[in-house]
């Protein structure tokens, strides 16, 4: 459910603005889809694991308030971001 640390590194090094960046909304946003992707998986099989599927929720809204930071800060990389993690279609919603 977690993710290895090699393919945590792997997403820090594509999506870092700059060497050494771990904590932009940029990184925070990818690792959080790369683990909610990964419990989504858990709960298909585990239909009855109510615990994770709330620690699922906790994370997709995490996401969501990043992603809405990112939105008014920046709507350039919002957009650039939510293409490269294919999270939601680019078209009318959401303007």
């Amino acid at each position: 459910m977690s993710i290895l640390p090699e393919k945590k590194q792997e997403i820090i090094k594509k999506f870092a603005r700059h060497e050494g960046d771990t904590g932009s909304p940029e990184v925070q946003i990818a690792i959080l889809t790369e683990r909610i992707n990964n419990l989504t998986e858990h709960i298909k099989q585990h239909k009855k694991d109510l615990h994770s599927r709330r620690g699922l929720i906790g994370m997709v809204n995490q996401r969501r308030k990043l992603l809405n930071y990112l939105k008014r800060k920046n709507p350039e990389r919002y957009k650039e971001i939510i293409q490269a993690l294919g999270i939601r279609e680019a078209t009318g919603r959401g303007k």
